[in-house]
């Protein structure tokens, strides 16, 4: 029988772990195979662990996130790989993209590179960003512009993938369900402040599908500590009970984009559909 494959696309080292982790380590635990494409990087990334912020630290970070990449694929069970462009950083409102960075190379540029790899790895199901990137930064969007066309360049081609999900990462109801649990277990809850704040880009999208994968949050959480000078102690992602978040939101959830297959939601299955080739 053939073997069921995932590819998720990403732009830096982390993506993968702090969006959607729980779903590639459940795949891949049930036999998939399971890659990671990351476009760029991670170079001009800051250092957001506080204990980690140190000069040598900055001096290799480029060397460093891949070393810490290679832990967090391993942690995952998951084959992984650089696309091969320089992380474009986030330019302040009215600075320019830098020279030659992933959000500035022609798109068809990108797209011809991920084909490539499209049609050496002959994933089933692609998992990117949504329009929006999740959050705005350039090079998000930009790997879902460049996610999507590699997706309909593919059409026709015996190694076209079959469905294209974004991810819903930035549920504002995930925030909102945890904070009211926690309250009433009367456990201090730092997500009340991220909804009092909550942004306007956040991307408002419609559900199709949740992959329960609750059994996966210690393996997602460790994926996303390997990015150690990513993963800040403080960060209020580290703060819920997962017993509770096992409770309350059990699953990773994603919006059916695309499909040449027959497909109708709700889904609990990226897969539902799928005749394995």
């Amino acid at each position: 029988m053939a073997t069921p494959r995932l590819m998720a696309v990403h732009a830096h080292p982390d993506d993968e772990s702090s969006k959607g982790a729980a779903t590639l380590a459940r795949y891949a635990a049930q036999g998939a195979e399971v890659l990671v494409v990351t476009c760029t990087g991670g170079e001009r990334g800051d250092v957001l662990n506080p204990s980690l912020d140190r000069p040598e630290i900055r001096a290799e970070l480029p060397a460093v996130r891949r070393r810490e990449m290679a832990a967090a694929a391993e942690v995952l069970g998951v084959r992984q790989r650089f696309l091969g462009f320089v992380d474009s950083g986030l330019p302040a409102d009215g600075e320019p993209l830098p020279e030659g960075c992933f959000a500035a190379v022609p798109v068809a540029e990108a797209v011809a590179e991920l084909v490539e790899v499209i049609r050496e790895f002959r994933p089933h199901v692609v998992v990117t960003y949504d329009p929006t990137g999740g959050y705005p930064h350039p090079d998000h969007i930009q790997t879902h512009r460049v996610a999507l066309a590699a997706y309909e360049a593919l059409e026709g081609d015996p190694a076209q993938p079959l469905k294209l999900y974004y991810q819903a990462a930035f549920e504002k109801q995930w925030f909102a369900t945890l904070h009211e649990a926690m309250l009433r277990r009367g456990i201090a809850s730092q997500m009340g402040e991220v909804l009092a704040n909550w942004p306007d880009w956040a991307p408002r999208l419609d559900v199709t599908t949740r992959i329960r994968c609750a059994e996966y949050f210690e393996v997602r959480d460790r994926a996303f500590r390997a990015h150690a000078t990513q993963a800040d102690p403080a960060n209020p992602f580290f703060a819920h009970p997962r017993d509770l978040e096992r409770e309350v939101w059990p699953t990773e959830n994603y919006v059916l984009a695309r499909s040449r297959v027959a497909a109708s939601a709700p889904e609990d299955d990226l897969f539902a559909g799928v005749v394995l080739r």
